[in-house]
């Protein structure tokens, strides 16, 4: 299925452009206030084309999809007019090379190496997560449940961050800065939409996040996107209070499509003795069960966890 928005959907080049146009101040793009009245935030097509050094006929052109074939150098040239970050930029060239549509296939749901399950395991001292894009979480260990919610008691079809972002009224109230951390949520779903337009799952989240959050449809509708990256993110917890952890991202040579993520807190500080004594708490309540903990058959139940 299509989902709205994403190359598969429209026009998401075409799309893209006009918001990276509309949020660029002119006077940043070197045009200073000439006193003409701007019916629209941001540049005008004709500076655009000024600064990217084609017609404006060309801007309307790729703006409205009329135009798909698109040179490297003209991109560059956009790119660097618009003053795209980097994951924006490589957005740009993802959905500007997109190829036709194919009849998409439901692939089964991945699975995690059972030595990286292993890996999990061993990490008694870090909340670690494996996801896979769109941040499905495929495994777990008994810290990530205790410090977020128990996945092991969610259907499978709901582990997902962004979902629990945006749906689950426990997971939302954990995030001390919410709308932060459920628009980065959205910038990294709309990145991996554009890398992955047919993929039915992505899809799915997509379509129904738009349906049922009137904020997710605002900010997916701003065509903001990162990739992953280090984050501190503040947490509220209801065992431990407020926890202030850096989340960070590692790739997984064997399974590309999948990202290793921890999170720690800084040495010596509060948020490292509350996080010690959540995991020490989580140990106490469910002894024995961590390695189903990791490979997502059990672990500490929702409610109990410390996550909701």
């Amino acid at each position: 299925m299509a989902h709205s928005g994403t190359p598969s959907g429209g026009n998401e080049l075409g799309e893209f452009l006009r918001s990276r146009r509309a949020a660029l101040d002119p006077q940043r793009a070197g045009f200073p206030d000439d006193g003409r009245l701007r019916r629209v935030p941001g540049l005008r097509r004709e500076e655009l084309a000024q600064i990217a050094h084609v017609s404006v006929d060309y801007v309307v052109r790729l703006e409205q999809g009329r135009t798909r074939r698109i040179s490297r150098p003209v991109l560059d040239a956009l790119a660097d007019a618009l003053q795209l970050a980097a994951d924006e930029r490589e957005y740009l060239f993802t959905v500007a090379d997109v190829a036709p549509a194919a009849p998409a296939r439901r692939a089964a749901r991945p699975t995690t190496a059972p030595r990286l399950r292993q890996l999990l395991d061993t990490m008694h001292d870090v909340p670690v997560l494996v996801l896979h894009r769109g941040m499905d979480v495929l495994a777990w260990n008994r810290g990530a449940a205790a410090l977020l919610t128990d996945f092991g008691a969610l259907p499978e079809a709901e582990r997902n961050l962004i979902r629990l972002t945006f749906l689950d009224d426990a997971f939302r109230a954990l995030y001390a800065d919410w709308p932060r951390a459920a628009r980065e949520c959205v910038a990294v779903l709309r990145m991996e939409a554009g890398r992955t337009p047919d993929d039915p799952a992505l899809g799915a989240l997509v379509d129904e996040l738009n349906l049922r959050d009137t904020d997710f449809r605002t900010w997916w509708a701003s065509h903001q996107v990162r990739g992953p990256r280090q984050l501190t993110k503040t947490y509220r917890h209801p065992v431990v209070g407020t926890l202030v952890l850096d989340v960070q991202s590692f790739s997984v040579d064997t399974h590309p499509d999948q990202l290793l993520v921890a999170y720690t807190a800084e040495p010596d500080s509060p948020s490292q003795e509350a996080l010690r004594f959540l995991l020490q708490w989580s140990a106490a309540r469910a002894p024995g069960d961590e390695h189903d903990g990791a490979t997502g058959r059990g672990g500490p139940r929702r409610g109990s966890s410390g996550g909701s």
